[in-house]
């Protein structure tokens, strides 16, 4: 399977199965597509195709190229991964592994986010902060259930965790304390909305979590709009120089703003320029998933302006990054040359198996975004996963578990997607949340230009 595409002045050629990337001159990048079916078609033929447009002696040169690049393995590759993951599922089925917790340490909050899925931080339940000894339990099962895994992942979540500190700071202590005895090795994060980011917090964070996510929207106007405080206040003035401080102290590593744009900020390149402009070069800013019933759900006809943003802004960071201003944006990450490895390229992020949902009292979920919702309830930190069903339903899925994914060209770099979109858009986690999708192609279009790009600055002009 062959995409062929043209961003930002680029002729792109993607060959899905071998994850080789190819930029081309206008020739090879219309022959390409016409040869993929038939190598050997002869210079005529190729000739009449082409409409005449180009000489023979060019074209001649461009085919023998082309079949050059098929059997160097790098173009038409067959896709020979679905036998791989059946057994790689199996095996993972057969000897389960938990990597990562998403430890729900409050349920409750002190901002009032319109577009908030935990409904104020409650998950449609009750308000509850999550106990020491909850907390010892959930990451005693991690160390249990990790096989040989050495490094564990575990995110302080909420509703908003800094609310409970005190169990936090415990917490990681205990997790520490049990490194030395287990071999494991703890890598923490903290998801926050910075309204009790103090220095005391800041400096604990700095010292034992790997990584710091930091919610804001962008713009005053946009994040005040969906984030105001319990009182109706914006929150953005109290937070912006907290999180300015943040990232400077972590030297701007190993840490997100994350922003979540809606109806009301379709022009969201502004926002992650915004951010950028303020000094954060990590920057995460997503589109809201919602009941299309809501004024702020994104609509059908937003999608085009959508989808333009995406390459307003990859020309944008290409930009600033030839000027010397690093940014990073999170969804045009992409490695084209290592990782993640095959058995994530197609089976995903590994909810509901490899990572789980703790509540404040100690219920199992296949992840954040299911929590509350008892159909999905996999167990609790007492007595460990009991509904097997579900975990063998989660860790059954892959790319070739949802129909429209196997014909995707994205397929091995968004793993088929989210299953809780899935989820909710279409009542099966093996389903097509297509307005997802059709936002996920986007950025991966614009993230491998953008690697085009700054490749071609350095001297790497590729196929």
């Amino acid at each position: 399977m062959i995409h062929t595409y043209k961003n930002n002045g680029y002729n792109i050629v993607l060959d899905v199965n071998s994850g080789a990337v190819h930029i081309v001159d206008d020739l090879v990048f219309e022959l390409i597509p016409i040869m993929e079916n038939d190598r050997m078609m002869s210079d005529e033929d190729l000739s009449s195709r082409l409409g005449g447009r180009y000489p023979i002696g060019d074209i001649s040169e461009a085919a023998s190229e082309i079949r050059e690049l098929a059997d160097s393995g790098a173009l038409y590759t067959p896709d020979d991964f679905e036998t791989y993951v059946e057994s790689f599922t199996r095996g993972k089925l057969d000897h389960p592994v938990v990597k990562a917790l998403c430890l729900h340490i409050a349920h409750d909050c002190n901002l009032r986010c319109r577009y908030c899925f935990a409904g104020e931080g409650e998950y449609h339940g009750r308000r509850a902060l999550m106990s020491y000894e909850v907390g010892c339990r959930a990451l005693d099962l991690l160390i249990d259930k990790s096989g040989g895994r050495k490094n564990l992942e575990v995110d302080f979540f909420g509703g908003e965790p800094t609310m409970n500190f005190e169990v936090v700071k415990k917490l990681v202590a205990y997790g520490r304390s049990k490194e030395a005895e287990t071999g494991k090795k703890f890598r923490f994060t903290l998801t926050t909305n910075g309204m009790l980011l103090t220095d005391e917090v800041l400096d604990f964070a700095n010292k034992e979590m790997h990584n710091l996510v930091l919610s804001i929207d962008g713009r005053r106007e946009v994040n005040d709009r969906m984030r105001p405080t319990a009182g109706g206040r914006g929150s953005y003035d109290v937070i912006l120089p907290r999180f300015r401080k943040a990232a400077e102290s972590r030297g701007q590593s190993n840490y997100y703003v994350r922003g979540t744009y809606t109806h009301y900020n379709t022009d969201f390149a502004k926002d992650v320029l915004h951010l950028h402009d303020l000094g954060f070069e990590q920057i995460s800013v997503e589109p809201v998933v919602a009941d299309p019933s809501e004024p702020y759900a994104l609509k059908d006809e937003d999608v085009p302006e959508l989808l333009e943003q995406y390459d307003i802004l990859a020309g944008e960071i290409i930009k600033r990054r030839k000027e010397g201003r690093f940014i990073n944006f999170f969804h045009f990450m992409i490695d084209l040359e290592g990782g993640p490895c095959v058995a994530k390229r197609l089976s995903g992020c590994g909810a509901g198996g490899e990572y789980l949902a703790v509540t404040p009292w100690g219920d199992l979920y296949p992840c954040h975004q299911f929590v509350g919702e008892e159909k999905f309830l996999l167990g609790n930190v007492y007595d460990g996963i009991v509904n097997k069903k579900i975990t063998e339903e989660f860790g059954s899925a892959n790319v070739y578990t949802k129909p429209e994914c196997r014909d995707c060209f994205a397929k091995f770099y968004c793993s088929g997607g989210c299953m809780a979109n899935s989820y909710h858009a279409t009542g099966s986690i093996n389903g097509n949340y297509e307005t997802g999708c059709r936002l996920q192609r986007k950025r991966i279009e614009c993230a491998i230009m953008i690697k085009a790009a700054l490749s071609e600055e350095e001297g790497d002009t590729g196929s």
